[in-house]
């Protein structure tokens, strides 16, 4: 999975999947008697043909055999996309394993499973965009489609916009996306808004909550918890697949929210719970942006595993003395001591109130506006 690499001087960095698997190792997440690990495949063109383009796939395969080629109409060789050597074959092993995710799920040899290497969410039919080259998350929907799943909620809480999933699906009507990310006035890509609800065959099945910059835990949970819920019930999936980029984070360098690593496993527990609630558990749940590679990222994702795996871990665990020293020796950075941050995650709900001063509950409130009707949800609306 490392093999996924832009170079040293690019965000995303392989040391991140390197520090996540090492410490939920440590954690003994992977020791679990309900864990299974599998190993990923470089995906066929056949299979990455179901969401990309057969010119796109040759691109990106034509542009890893030499890094000195660029092909920058499909976002190849571009500042954020890189030319790397084997490009095509690190992409379509990410790739795979949201497809292996998504088998398991199909065969029922597993009821929920994680690619933390995966989550590319902006990488679009025909273009790279954002790091992001093959779209893992649209893969293993598709497939899910394929085998006769009839809907399936996409849920994505990476600072930034979920396009290239978004855009995949835009006018399938089998496809719930929704997108909970820092506005696009704010943050690359600069889309993601309120009216934008899906194509012409699928208006509302396209979801876009834009958090104001600087939002903290208390207002991401409450928008949260006044869009999600509601529209994944009313929606009805067989199938949640979920994208967990840890960018939203205070200490990433690349956005503007504000929340914590404890917020963001709180996230991570209401959509398990909304698995369970309303498609018998059955979820796949990826990573995704990230980019606080020693503090942020490994905590969040390792959190993620456990409660994925039925086997949360408290917030006041210590992270594992083993990892420190490993995180020390290997890389020279200092290791947060405990598993959580302390931090205050309580949320005003909804229904106690809105606050049309507030900027948070002003795009909440444009989102349910645009959206919750076209579920016969808040018909006051209409």
């Amino acid at each position: 999975m490392s093999a996924y690499n832009f170079g040293p001087e690019h965000p995303m960095s392989p040391m991140r999947l390197e520090l996540t698997a090492s410490l939920a190792r440590e954690l003994g997440i992977f020791d679990l008697p309900q864990v299974t690990m599998m190993e990923s495949y470089i995906a066929s063109d056949d299979e990455l043909a179901t969401v990309h383009t057969r010119d796109y796939i040759a691109a990106v395969r034509y542009v890893g055999e030499d890094p000195t080629r660029s092909d920058p109409a499909r976002g190849l060789g571009t500042e954020d996309d890189p030319a790397f050597g084997g490009m095509h074959e690190a992409s379509a092993r990410l790739g795979a394993g949201s497809l292996l995710a998504a088998e398991t799920i199909i065969t029922g040899s597993a009821l929920r499973a994680v690619n933390f290497g995966g989550g590319m969410h902006h990488a679009f039919a025909d273009k790279a965009s954002g790091f992001c080259i093959y779209n893992d998350s649209a893969l293993a929907i598709m497939k899910l489609l394929d085998a006769g799943v009839s809907k399936v909620a996409y849920i994505d809480i990476d600072a930034h916009h979920g396009d290239g999933t978004e855009r995949i699906f835009w006018d399938d009507p089998r496809v719930l996306t929704i997108s909970l990310h820092e506005s696009g006035v704010t943050l690359f890509p600069g889309t993601g808004f309120s009216n934008d609800i899906g194509g012409p065959t699928a208006e509302g099945t396209a979801v876009n909550v834009a958090i104001p910059a600087g939002t903290s835990d208390a207002g991401w949970l409450r928008a949260f918890h006044a869009v999600v819920p509601q529209l994944v019930e009313a929606f009805g999936p067989e199938v949640i697949v979920s994208q967990h980029g840890c960018d939203s984070h205070r200490h990433d360098d690349l956005t503007h929210l504000n929340t914590s690593v404890d917020g963001q496993r709180e996230a991570a527990l209401s959509i398990a719970a909304l698995a369970e609630k309303v498609c018998g558990g059955r979820w796949i749940a990826t990573g995704g942006g990230g980019y606080n590679v020693v503090s942020v990222v490994p905590r969040v994702w390792s959190h993620l595993m456990a409660i994925v795996a039925g086997k949360p871990v408290p917030l006041r665990t210590a992270v594992p003395e083993t990892w420190r020293t490993h995180v020390m020796e290997k890389y020279g950075k200092a290791a947060p001591l405990f598993m959580g941050e302390d931090a205050d995650t309580w949320w005003r709900s909804w229904e106690v109130g809105y606050n049309p001063s507030d900027a948070l509950d002003r795009t909440v409130m444009a989102t349910r506006k645009s959206v919750f009707p076209l579920y016969g949800l808040d018909p006051w609306f209409d």
